[in-house]
């Protein structure tokens, strides 16, 4: 259970803060916002405020934005269907029900012949009783519930995304990862206010020693800071580590420093598979090193800390290219399995996991893909170098293809991790 809210807190914080960045910079552009969804799925929850739909849906599991115009609308209104519409005291048309489930008392059955809700704001039908088709005007502001019940506001073209200027287009593009790159900041930031100082990532302390493992078996304790490996200086735990899982099955001597004293330990790392490899383990984990620090610097770290996250992301990413692997990619599975690890360690590991997967979502929003944000960014580009932007045919089929791309990839990562973690 614990793991489970750990995954539901950090999935979901970290997607809606996404989001939220294309909601607002958005809504600063004049476009239309038409809902504000937190999770997936069926809607247990919605209210209407300033022409936004914000709902509560019942998987918990990160959120959306849909953005009027934006490429993701579909026909509401076919020929044929059965509606019922509300008008004013002009006989304006200023609710349309397409739901069975909703009832609206005092509507007008209709079936559909025509519906204009972008352009003209027209609604052509078979009223209930009538012979003769008839045809109302559409208030501009009018809303449209929809087949689940959602009630959302129609989108005519001046409040479309494609209406707004270029650079507002792109600051609401941008927005998203935008938003992670803030909130890693943030949080890189919170970490050393709650741990008292800067992180010293120079030192390899030992933070505790798992029972019947190589490391206990052979005498460390909580608190050896490990200077030397095999005659080698260590400068940070990450080396430490390294070094460790280079040589599975090999005796290596250690030498720490105990309570101001040197001792030397050997020990022989156990061989584990791990990701098709075999890596050496001792069972051991690092304790956290902090030096204290003003308040400026606890702020300043929050940016060097992110930086520092984001060329490690970058130089992961450079190898994936390089030499591409399923099992150097992660997704929702991958997530969960590692929120079953911080989740046992307490705030702080939770903290630094969420700052980690924050900078990461927002370095990946940005890849020059079709149906992620750098791929739109680079349509974006496109338009402002030729004068005017790709035929919405075009660029409909260019996200079609990246989607289907990133579909298939998400199967096949989600498929791995599965294998690789419960099988």
């Amino acid at each position: 259970m614990k793991t489970i809210i750990t995954f539901i807190i950090v999935f979901g914080v970290i997607v809606v803060v996404h989001e939220f960045g294309h909601f607002f910079f958005a809504k600063r552009s004049g476009i239309l916002v038409r809902e504000f969804a937190i999770g997936m799925g069926p809607k247990i929850f919605s209210h209407r405020r300033n022409g936004t739909t914000y709902t509560i849906r019942i998987l918990p599991l990160g959120g959306y934005v849909r953005m009027a115009g934006a490429g993701e609308e579909e026909e509401s209104i076919t020929p044929g269907m059965p509606v019922a519409i509300e008008l004013n005291e002009q006989n304006i048309v200023k609710k349309i029900n397409t739901s069975k489930k909703v009832t609206l008392p005092n509507s007008i059955p209709m079936e559909v012949s025509y519906a204009d809700l972008e352009e003209k704001l027209v609604i052509t039908g078979l009223v209930n009783g009538q012979e003769e088709m008839t045809t109302y005007q559409v208030d501009h502001d009018a809303t449209i519930i929809e087949e689940d019940g959602t009630e959302v506001q129609i989108a005519p073209k001046d409040v479309q995304f494609q209406s707004a200027k270029l650079y507002q287009r792109m600051l609401t593009n941008f927005a998203g990862p935008m938003n992670n790159f803030i909130l890693g900041i943030v949080l890189f930031a919170l970490l050393a206010f709650l741990q008292g100082g800067i992180p010293d990532s120079t030192q390899a302390v030992i933070g505790s020693v798992i029972k019947d493992q190589p490391a206990a078996q052979a005498g460390l304790k909580v608190g050896d800071k490990v200077k030397k490996v095999d005659g080698k200086k260590i400068a940070s735990y990450e080396e430490f580590t390294t070094i460790i899982q280079k040589n599975p099955s090999k005796t290596v001597v250690l030498e720490v420093e105990r309570n101001h004293e040197q001792k030397s330990i050997q020990l022989t790392p156990k061989a584990t598979k791990e990701n098709n490899q075999t890596v050496g383990k001792i069972g051991v984990t690092n304790a956290i090193v902090v030096e204290k620090a003003s308040v400026f610097a606890k702020i300043k770290y929050g940016f060097t800390a992110a930086f520092s996250s984001s060329l490690a992301i970058f130089k992961a990413l450079g190898n994936l290219f390089n030499h591409f692997s399923l099992n150097k990619l992660g997704g929702p599975v991958m997530i969960f399995k590692l929120s079953s690890n911080v989740a046992s360690q307490g705030a702080i590991a939770i903290i630094s996991f969420m700052a980690m997967l924050s900078m990461n979502l927002g370095i990946m929003n940005l890849l020059p893909i079709p149906a992620l944000d750098g791929g739109k960014l680079v349509l974006n580009i496109f338009e402002g170098l030729r004068g005017k932007p790709l035929s919405q045919e075009k660029e409909g089929m260019l996200t079609l293809v990246g989607a289907g791309i990133l579909v298939v990839l998400m199967v096949l990562v989600t498929w791995n991790d599965i294998t690789r973690f419960f099988f």
